[in-house]
């Protein structure tokens, strides 16, 4: 599984935009973050979004951002599901928006009252049009007219759905978040290996203590809790992608307890290895 856990998108258009119209399996995705305003619009399926360690819903033809920096990952239920994927840079948008970056948008379809719900529905009449202009991406205009709709997007969004909040109100200090981006880039390299939570502390040169606190109050989870989640994802791509045995990718992926294997993966999945095996050789 090569998706990272700190994302870094080179393919960003000079308009600070990347669209992307996915196909994926269902299944977990560990936790990651990025730097870039995401905007997800269900096309088949659902999945549950879990954002800061709060668990949502997101149903189809519905539409929910996740902001600049927060934590978070998708647990898609459908074998196949199918996703409008965008990502905006807030830093190119600020010729737009000088000070767009102290703006907060939050739109998740189960907190949208009754006094914002038409604009919602406008925004997702908005993503329905990318859907149609995407079956004749062939137009030599596919681009502008779609980072158009996006702009449209994004602007409601803004006007309806976002506070505009001071430097320092809530949120992560940017020292914290630099920690988060190097204990998870340890744990994607690392987690194939026996990793202690002694190490862990050791990479940001804290005590143990300390290090408990800081990685459950921003993550929503144990250290060791996560470690295993990106196992066990790793885990789950192997047996919907390859043929490797099974008891080959428990102990490539790091797990020394079976027992603790299956019962953290049917706690997760819902589901038996082997029967999560044979549902994607269907």
């Amino acid at each position: 599984m090569s998706q990272p856990y700190y994302e870094t998108f080179r393919e960003i258009s000079p308009q600070g935009i990347q669209l992307s119209y996915l196909t994926t399996p269902g299944g977990y995705h560990p936790l990651h973050w990025h730097d870039e305003l995401e905007i997800l619009y269900t096309l088949n399926g659902e999945a549950d979004i879990i954002v800061e360690g709060r668990k949502y819903r997101l149903l189809k033809k519905h539409i929910m951002v996740i902001e600049s920096k927060q934590v978070h990952s998708t647990l898609a239920y459908q074998d196949t599901s199918m996703f409008i994927c965008i990502h905006i840079s807030k830093k190119y948008m600020q010729k737009y928006l000088p000070d767009i970056e102290l703006y907060q948008v939050r739109c998740i379809p189960e907190e949208i009252d009754t006094e914002h719900f038409p604009a919602y529905l406008e925004i997702c009449r908005l993503m329905e049009e990318l859907t149609r202009l995407y079956m004749v991406e062939i137009l030599p205009t596919f681009t502008m007219e779609s980072e158009g709709i996006i702009l449209q997007v994004l602007s409601r969004l803004l006007r309806f759905f976002s506070e505009n909040t001071a430097p320092a109100a809530g949120g992560l200090s940017p020292s914290s978040f630099d920690r988060l981006r190097t204990i998870i880039s340890y744990v994607e390299e690392h987690f194939r290996e026996p990793v202690s939570l002694q190490e862990g502390a050791d990479q940001l040169g804290l005590t143990r203590e300390y290090f408990c606190r800081f990685f459950k109050k921003n993550m929503g989870m144990s250290f060791l809790e996560y470690i295993n989640e990106v196992r066990l994802a790793h885990i789950y791509y192997g047996l919907t992608h390859t043929d490797t045995p099974i008891s080959i990718l428990i102990e490539e992926n790091g797990f020394t307890n079976q027992k603790l294997f299956n019962r953290l993966f049917k706690k997760l999945y819902g589901c038996t290895p082997s029967s999560a095996r044979a549902a994607a050789s269907v």
